[in-house]
């Protein structure tokens, strides 16, 4: 994994997320780097799915100031921000009837001018990512026709094929079997080492571990704790977060967190 990589993707100063009746993430400071993987956890209800759609310019926050590559949100136009800023939502709805190689072909869109086809180069770049995904040849079969996991791949597939600097996910491993799981957190986890900033919500902060340069919880209260996945995952933190006690596990190149 990368330490210390410089430079700003995304920068949110004394930013407050909330819903009716209490706030779930307050005075928010934090900086998001190039080249590194975040790990968002937290329960059920607790705002993660709240700050990114906040992270990813989808709902203001009730307070504070968010920025993209050093750049407040009013100053970018949504398709400017969506060259540079991919989001995976939690639910991957298909509104249109189309093939797979159409639908991973919408992650090329902002790319692509006004009244222009997708080109050969379009294309190529949805082949690779539908390939990266295990869904080679899968590219004239009908969305409708696909399993809940193949559409969440093919969602996956789509935000890849944005090529954007900055990707924002919710839950990408959701209705993925371990194989798929694995291979998804292996392509954003090359993503980052590449040089794009990774943000992304899980509930297993074993997967974090593995994974996460960083790693950010939320408690639901307002209050949250961020900074480097070793540092920040351990039992007490993680016995806190969920309130359930668990045990740490380690080996050579790793570890998980099991109940106590």
């Amino acid at each position: 994994m990368k330490a210390g990589s410089t430079g700003e993707a995304l920068a949110c100063t004394d930013v407050t997320v909330s819903v009716p009746g209490r706030p779930l993430v307050e005075h928010f400071d934090a900086v998001f780097r190039p080249g590194h993987m975040i790990a968002v956890l937290g329960r059920n209800g607790a705002g993660k799915s709240s700050l990114l759609h906040v992270l990813a310019g989808l709902r203001p926050p009730a307070n504070g100031d968010v920025r993209w590559l050093g750049r407040s949100i009013d100053q970018w136009s949504r398709r400017e921000l969506a060259r540079h800023v991919g989001f995976l939502a939690q639910a991957s709805e298909d509104p249109f009837p189309g093939s797979v190689l159409e639908t991973a072909l919408v992650g090329r869109h902002p790319h692509i001018g006004f009244w222009q086809w997708e080109s050969e180069f379009d294309r190529s770049v949805a082949g690779r990512c539908l390939e990266a995904v295990d869904l080679a040849g899968f590219e004239q079969r009908e969305v409708e026709t696909l399993s809940g996991g193949e559409r969440r791949r093919l969602a996956i597939a789509a935000t890849l094929t944005q090529e954007p600097h900055i990707y924002i996910l919710d839950e990408p491993v959701q209705q993925l079997d371990p194989r798929h799981q694995l291979e998804v957190l292996r392509l954003f986890r090359a993503r980052a080492d590449a040089g794009a900033c990774v943000i992304m919500s899980l509930h297993d902060p074993g997967i974090a571990a593995c994974y996460a340069d960083e790693s950010l919880l939320l408690f639901g209260d307002g209050r949250w704790l961020k900074g480097a996945t070793e540092d920040v995952l351990g039992e007490e933190s993680i016995g806190t977060l969920y309130g359930v006690a668990v045990r740490e596990l380690r080996w050579d190149g790793g570890r998980t967190f099991v109940p106590a």
